[in-house]
């Protein structure tokens, strides 16, 4: 399963046209000890770039912005639960919403793991 990257440190998962979307750990630990995480609705529409869902913490509150366009088709639940999987595994249990792809060629202008490494060492 292919996993791409944006500058605003989101990851996205694509198996076929479900993707699962998340934000790394390079952005927890600039974010710290999250304490509310609010996912989108089942249903919603999102557009590349757009808000998403909310992740607030100790330091900050943030917006995390969908990757690609697409549709929400379930909400991490367990983040109203407990924030702090997103600290413990945010690229695993941690993650935030999946959605179905409206357009794949989005992901053309995403980075894969290495360019986003290169791109969070230059930071």
């Amino acid at each position: 399963m292919p996993r791409y990257y944006t500058e605003e440190h989101e990851w996205i998962d694509v198996d076929g046209d479900v993707a699962t979307v998340g934000i790394t750990d390079f952005a927890q630990g600039q974010l710290g000890d999250i304490v509310f995480v609010e996912v989108p609705d089942t249903g919603a529409e999102l557009t590349a770039g757009g808000d998403a869902a909310v992740v607030e913490s100790v330091k900050a509150a943030s917006d995390v912005y969908a990757p690609v366009d697409g549709t929400v088709t379930e909400g991490n639940g367990q983040l109203e639960e407990d924030p702090a999987l997103v600290n413990s595994d945010p690229e695993g249990e941690g993650w935030f919403f999946r959605m179905t792809l409206s357009d794949k060629g989005q992901l053309d202008g995403l980075m894969d793991a290495k360019g986003y490494k290169a791109f969070c060492d230059a930071l």
